[in-house]
């Protein structure tokens, strides 16, 4: 077996470096959710949608610490799954797998949904289907290459959307402060408080904008997969974690600060991309096509890193005799080519359902909030069993965490905070009706899992195994 090889991932190269792994990351993070799901929390909190995405970022830096200090010592595909299995019970690996594998190919079709009303911007008349059709072609013979290629694609992809945000940020700020683009008439930050104030839908509307943020923030556990194809797993995870959530954290707050600040929160359209028209409105038609082009490449990557990911989980799957024995095939670029077919098929027939049933809906102003957010409660099953893993690998693994470089901060009482902020923004999301039927298709979708899982496996998660 190649140096490049291990058993712990089932023959897959670790040919990807520690840049490659967090633009992967990133690029997974930085999609569709913040370029058109913020007009959704903008619209339940208004201005408040600032301390919103700050308050999910404390949970998220928990678990990627959690996370962080687990991978140092263990890195392999699928990383948090197997954590899942071995210090929880083998239907939590069961169920991560499983909902990692929903949560990317729902996630991938409101990706492609977004995709095609980008491309509305340049080609109004431009059949929706025909549009996402060669965005799914393209984006899977990219997962078709080896995990290398992909990752420097993956690396410059993200890298435009990078650039992209630090520019606008920029921008916004002198558009704030100096009136760019507004005929040197300084916006201001009165826009923060003059139309209803800070908190425009009280407590009740702060707790829904969560949820979406929550699902905006999803794809960054990408790590917890990419550790296995990693070139020096551990050095990779110290530099993505200690930086990437910082990162994230300015990316998505400055450029929600920026949009709140230079548009009235209240007269955002409902559907679209809020950068295009923030940037519209201060007079800078050319960037709109710019900026357009930019979330154009967010979604796609959005899509490209979740058929990575949902393609490893299935892979995985296959090589733990969990799924068939064809999808941990490798091809001669030593990629899982029937698992990524696979995942991509499923992409292409949800975007066609879609179509088929928007024809029959009187009004589709809805249709990205309740698409996307089917996937956010199977996307926080990662979360929850990286933050419960944790904390039974801390007492197992006590004298290999006595030189880690960066152990979970307040252990035990940030794993249990984070949990319960968790558990709350899941009762909300059941609360709020613009999500109750998305949380429930998740959570029948969860249910359905553990019962193929007892049925198949017994409570102890023995019985059948080979």
């Amino acid at each position: 077996m190649s140096k490049n090889k291990d058993n712990i991932n089932g023959g897959l190269n670790r040919s990807l470096s520690s840049g490659q792994m967090e633009m992967i990351a990133l690029g997974g993070t930085i999609g569709v959710g913040l370029f058109m799901g913020s007009t959704s929390t903008i619209k339940w909190t208004g201005p408040s949608v600032l301390l919103a995405y700050a308050v999910v970022g404390v949970l998220l830096y928990a678990v990627m610490r959690a996370l962080g200090e687990m991978i140092y010592i263990t890195p392999g595909t699928g990383s948090f799954a197997d954590y899942a299995t071995d210090y929880i019970h083998p239907l939590a690996g069961y169920l991560t797998k499983w909902s990692n594998i929903f949560q990317y190919i729902v996630v991938g079709i409101s990706e492609v949904i977004a995709v095609t009303q980008y491309l509305n911007f340049w080609w109004p008349h431009l059949p929706d289907w025909i549009s996402g059709l060669v965005v799914i072609i393209t984006l899977t013979l990219a997962n078709l290459a080896s995990a290398k290629a992909y990752g420097t694609l993956e690396f410059y992809f993200a890298m435009i959307k990078v650039v992209t945000i630090i520019l606008m940020i920029i921008i916004g700020l002198m558009v704030i402060f100096l009136g760019l683009g507004n005929n040197w008439h300084a916006v201001g930050l009165s826009n923060l408080w003059k139309h209803g104030g800070f908190f425009t839908g009280g407590f009740k509307g702060f707790m829904f904008s969560l949820s979406i943020i929550v699902g905006s923030y999803q794809g960054i556990e990408l790590l917890g997969i990419t550790a296995g194809e990693a070139e020096n797993p551990k050095h990779a995870i110290v530099a993505s974690v200690k930086s990437i959530v910082w990162r994230i954290l300015i990316f998505y707050i400055g450029a929600i600060f920026v949009i709140v600040t230079i548009y009235p929160w209240n007269q955002l359209a409902a559907v679209g991309s809020p950068f295009v028209e923030t940037f519209t409105k201060v007079g800078i038609a050319g960037a709109a096509g710019i900026i357009n082009f930019v979330v154009l490449t967010a979604a796609m990557s959005g899509a490209n890193s979740g058929i990575y990911s949902s393609s490893r989980m299935l892979f995985k799957l296959s090589v733990d005799k969990e799924a068939p024995s064809i999808f941990s095939k490798l091809s001669k670029h030593v990629v899982p080519n029937i698992a990524i077919l696979t995942i991509s098929s499923g992409i292409l027939i949800g975007f066609i359902l879609n179509i088929v049933l928007s024809i029959f809906s009187k009004s589709s102003a809805n249709l990205f909030v309740i698409v996307y957010s089917s996937s956010v409660l199977p996307g926080l099953v990662p979360w929850f069993v990286i933050l419960l893993s944790e904390l039974r690998f801390r007492r197992q693994n006590a004298h290999m965490l006595e030189e880690h470089p960066f152990k979970m901060p307040f252990y035990p009482l940030s794993n249990y905070l984070a949990i319960i902020a968790l558990v709350i923004i899941v009762l909300f999301m059941f609360v709020n009706p613009d999500t109750r039927v998305s949380v429930s298709v998740g959570a029948v979708f969860l249910l359905l899992l553990s019962l193929i899982f007892f049925i198949r496996h017994g409570k102890d998660g023995q019985k059948g195994k080979n």
